[in-house]
């Protein structure tokens, strides 16, 4: 008996977006597919427009496949984003970005000899 069952609101990481759907793992174990027609009721031109690969969102259990350990899922009709923490302000030191431009002309220096190298 799978711990997932159908109708389960569960968190995923989008793995992977084709024209056709978005390629979710819940687990070490299980994956699942948000088909292109689960994402929204309107037209869907662009995936890419709904999630971004890497992403954590939220999805419905449509249909479990316990012998491919496959998942179909549906973002449709939910609120699939998952709110991020606020972000904490970084505090810029007293050297600032002076290091960087005290190693750039090394570095660029470096990037022309290995250039001329291989030519």
């Amino acid at each position: 008996m799978s711990k997932y069952q159908v109708g389960d609101i569960v968190t995923v990481s989008v793995t992977g977006i084709e024209k056709y759907g978005i390629f979710v793992g819940l687990d070490e174990y299980y994956s699942g597919l948000i088909h292109i027609s689960e994402i929204s009721d309107g037209f869907v031109r662009n995936i890419n427009d709904y999630v971004n690969l890497g992403e954590t969102i939220k999805a419905k259990i449509l249909e479990i496949d316990e012998e491919e350990l496959h998942i179909k899922l549906s973002i449709k009709n939910m609120n699939y984003r998952i709110t991020k923490r606020k972000r904490t302000k970084i505090e810029e030191t007293e050297l600032g970005f002076s290091t960087l431009g005290d190693r750039l002309d090394g570095w660029i220096s470096e990037k022309l000899a290995e250039i001329e190298e291989n030519l």
